[in-house]
Parts: structure tokens; C-alpha cells; sequence
């Protein structure tokens, strides 16, 4: 039997947390929820998860950063990035690093479900 791939959140908004938890939830994943890039970071390298959604824009480590620093250590899984701030220069540089999606916010339910689920079938587990 396939296990439920696990979807990570990353957002400092808890609202948006939930939200984006409860969206993963509703189309069959399991989600798991992290308030910043540092909360992430502290689990075991081996519990990756299956794809990652996060915020840019965040206390003590940006979403960049933290990607950087997951590359860094050979942690390779898709990531899609979410921000109210969009900027071309943090799109390229994550895009370049290996982002999946680049998406401002709000987006909508069926757009980040879009990209989820492209990143999903471009990731061998």
C-alpha cells in the first residue's frame, strides 16, 4: 500500500497555515505544519517530505534561505514558494535553485492544487 505523501508547510501566518493545511488535507494529502524555516529545520533529515509549500518572506530565515540551506545539505524535494511580495529577483534565484512554483498570495485553491500536484508527479519518492 502507497503512503500518503506528506506535504510540509512553512508559513510565520498562522491563518495561512491552517488554511493551506486544510486545502492539502481536502485532496487527500497529510499535511504538517511548521511556523518557520528554523521549526523545519530541527527534524530529522530523513522524515522529508514529499513536496514543501513556503512562505518567502519570514522571521530569522527567508524561504530562500531556507532552500539554500536544504540544497546545502543534499535535502532535494520540490519546493513551491508563496509570497505577498512578489519580486523577480527572489523568483529567478529560487527558480534557478530548483523551485517547482513561484506564487504570489493570495492564489487560488485550484492553482496551488495545480502546482502540487505537478510537483508530486515530477518527484520519484
Amino acid at each position: 500500500m502507497a503512503k500518503t505523501p506528506v506535504i510540509a508547510i512553512v508559513d510565520d501566518d498562522e491563518g495561512v497555515r491552517t488554511s493551506l493545511a486544510s486545502l492539502v488535507r481536502s485532496i487527500g494529502y497529510e499535511a504538517q505544519a511548521y511556523a518557520s524555516g528554523m521549526d523545519f529545520l530541527r527534524q530529522a533529515p530523513g522524515d522529508d517530505p514529499a513536496c514543501m509549500i513556503a512562505d518567502v518572506q519570514m522571521p530569522v530565515i527567508s524561504g530562500d534561505e531556507l532552500q539554500a540551506r536544504l540544497v546545502a545539505a543534499g535535502r532535494h524535494f520540490p519546493i513551491i514558494f508563496m509570497t505577498a511580495f512578489p519580486s523577480e529577483n527572489v523568483r529567478q534565484r529560487v527558480m534557478a535553485a530548483g523551485a517547482h512554483c513561484y506564487l504570489g498570495k493570495p492564489s487560488s485553491g485550484d492553482e496551488i492544487i495545480r502546482c502540487l500536484e505537478e510537483a508530486l508527479a515530477g518527484h520519484a519518492p
